[in-house]
């Protein structure tokens, strides 16, 4: 009896060493969202940081991607986190404008001179207080994904310069944003979900719509909509979020994996962003797309309005002063 007392103590005091050090003891499987399919850079950067955790933490947590969007919109993972029932999700970071306004900073027309400036100013303190900005909503922002530059294709005409926009039916996310600033162009702006957009470029609902080349491509817009036209307007990143809910549960030492994880998970997801675009590039022109280089000077010559309208506050003043100030 004195032994099998003495083993029971010596396994209790044992378990609480364990926890106290700040360690899940039992075994967890956290649920990511993606609205992208299975081979996107973005799915498989997830699936990078998994192996991280699953490798660091001996097996104890693991992160199972649901991809093509088989758990619903962006809208719809965001809710989901934002609740809990979702430990994490990767969506653009547009879909977070009415929910968290300092991130429509980064999502400003014309804001990043190029992906080189985009990347220093994710990469520094501006990046990083805007994925803090979203905590108070209900969202740990981990990381910083890319989704290249977004320019506009056409139906049935080239866009060369602004002039070109006007009057046109053209899709665009989800956002305020987005809306305002074709509306700026002179274009009507018609808000849809991405699997929604095919059809309705394919029918003539929408004249028009603008994404970056890999979701021009693997949603294959190419085959309805042949003009692409870099006007290159904005290089809205992707955000990883994870459920505060859940976070809050989490031992500090799991935390701590997880989010050097995701950030390690970066450098890769941008090489494999940069071979995916130079492949989907390559598909599309191959197919038939004629590729444009428009007036630039004349679009940003109207985005004063879209500045004056979203960049309301001194922390987001602040922002864009001190984005346009990195080299």
């Amino acid at each position: 009896m004195l032994r099998f007392t003495l083993k029971r103590a010596t396994l209790t005091a044992s378990a609480a060493l364990f926890l106290s050090a700040g360690i899940l003891a039992h075994a967890e499987t956290l649920r990511s969202a993606d609205i992208h399919p299975d081979d996107y850079p973005t799915v498989l950067a997830v699936r990078h940081m998994g192996e991280l955790v699953k490798q660091r933490t001996n097996g104890r947590i693991e992160i199972k991607v649901y991809s093509g969007g088989t758990l619903g919109r962006e809208v719809d993972s965001i809710e989901q986190v934002k609740l809990g029932a979702l430990a994490m999700t990767r969506v653009s970071s547009a879909a977070m404008h009415n929910i968290c306004e300092v991130t429509r900073v980064p999502s400003l027309p014309f804001l990043f001179r190029s992906k080189e400036h985009l990347h220093k100013v994710l990469d520094s303190d501006i990046g990083e207080q805007i994925l803090r900005s979203c905590e108070d909503a209900g969202f740990i922002g981990l990381a910083w994904y890319d989704s290249g530059a977004r320019s506009m294709y056409t139906r049935d005409k080239p866009i060369k310069t602004v002039e070109d926009v006007r009057g046109l039916k053209i899709r665009v996310q989800q956002s305020d944003l987005s809306v305002a600033m074709v509306e700026a162009l002179g274009a009507n702006a018609t808000p849809m979900a991405m699997g929604e957009v095919y059809t309705a470029l394919k029918t003539g609902l929408v004249d028009a719509a603008e994404n970056n080349f890999p979701s021009y491509e693997s949603a294959h817009h190419y085959e309805v909509a042949k003009y692409y036209s870099m006007t290159e307007h904005t290089m809205t990143p992707e955000i990883l979020l994870f459920s505060k809910r859940q976070w809050d549960k989490l031992p500090e030492a799991d935390r701590k994996i997880i989010r050097d994880a995701a950030r390690e998970s970066v450098p890769y997801m941008r090489k494999l962003w940069d071979e995916r675009e130079g492949k989907s590039r390559a598909i599309v022109e191959k197919a038939g797309s004629q590729i444009i280089q428009p007036d630039k000077a004349s679009f940003q010559a109207v985005m004063k309005p879209v500045y004056e309208r979203y960049v309301t506050t001194p922390e987001m003043k602040d922002l864009v002063s001190r984005i346009q100030a990195v080299k």
